[in-house]
C-alpha cells in the first residue's frame, strides 16, 4: 500500500500519540515508513488476530532518539497517516510552524 502523505527524509513532522483520552504531541524528523512483507508478518506475528497484525514499520527520531514501531495503518491521507500500535495510535502529519 502506497503512503499518500509525501514523506521526505529531511522533513519535520508532528506526531500525535493517543492512548485512550490522553494525547501528546511532539515533533519528529527522519520519518520513514515501510510496508512489512508477508514473511515478516508470518514470522513475527503468528498467532495474533488478523485485524491486529501490523502492516508497516515506522522509523523516526524524536528528541534525538531513534524510534522504531510496527503498527497497522488506520488512516492514509494526503495530510496525515495513522497507525495503531498495541493500545496507542500514532498520527503523523507535516509540521507547519504557526504564523505570527
Amino acid at each position: 500500500m502506497k503512503i499518500r502523505m509525501p514523506i521526505s527524509f529531511h522533513g519535520n513532522y508532528l506526531v500525535q500519540i493517543r492512548l485512550g483520552e490522553e494525547e501528546s504531541r511532539e515533533r519528529c524528523q527522519k520519518l520513514t515508513v515501510r510496508e512489512l512483507s508477508v514473511e515478516e508478518k508470518t514470522q513475527s506475528f503468528s498467532g495474533m488476530p488478523e485485524d491486529r497484525i501490523p502492516t508497516h514499520q515506522i522509523t523516526f527520531y524524536d528528541f534525538g532518539c531513534k524510534r522504531i514501531i510496527e503498527g497497522r495503518i488506520t488512516a492514509n491521507e494526503e495530510e496525515r497517516v495513522a497507525f495503531a500500535v498495541r493500545d496507542k495510535e500514532y498520527i503523523f502529519s507535516p509540521f507547519r510552524p504557526r504564523s505570527a
